[in-house]
């Protein structure tokens, strides 16, 4: 199983494209040229607010995401780093 440091900042590589669905979203990397499918509105909601947010534990408090479901979010977000749709987001010089 995949892990993923939520305690890290994370975010959108910069060349994946999303599109929001009635189930979810589409994630297009244009590098790459996968795509994936979030299947939960929820978890489009996080990966949203990686943007923003300090980590990703972060992200997923923003969206709402409760504890009892933060480790099925931490396992879809590992997912979409091992496909390079999410990168460690570097500190800024």
């Amino acid at each position: 199983m995949a892990t993923l440091n939520l305690d890290r900042a994370w975010d959108l590589h910069p060349q994946v494209s999303v599109r929001p669905e009635p189930f979810g979203a589409l994630l297009y990397h244009f590098g790459t040229r996968k795509l994936s499918f979030l299947k939960d509105r929820g978890l489009l909601a996080v990966v949203q607010a990686l943007a923003t947010a300090p980590t990703a534990r972060g992200a997923c408090s923003a969206a709402g995401v409760d504890d009892g479901n933060l480790p099925r979010y931490e396992q879809a977000l590992a997912v979409l780093a091992q496909s390079s749709m999410v990168v460690e987001r570097t500190p800024s010089p």
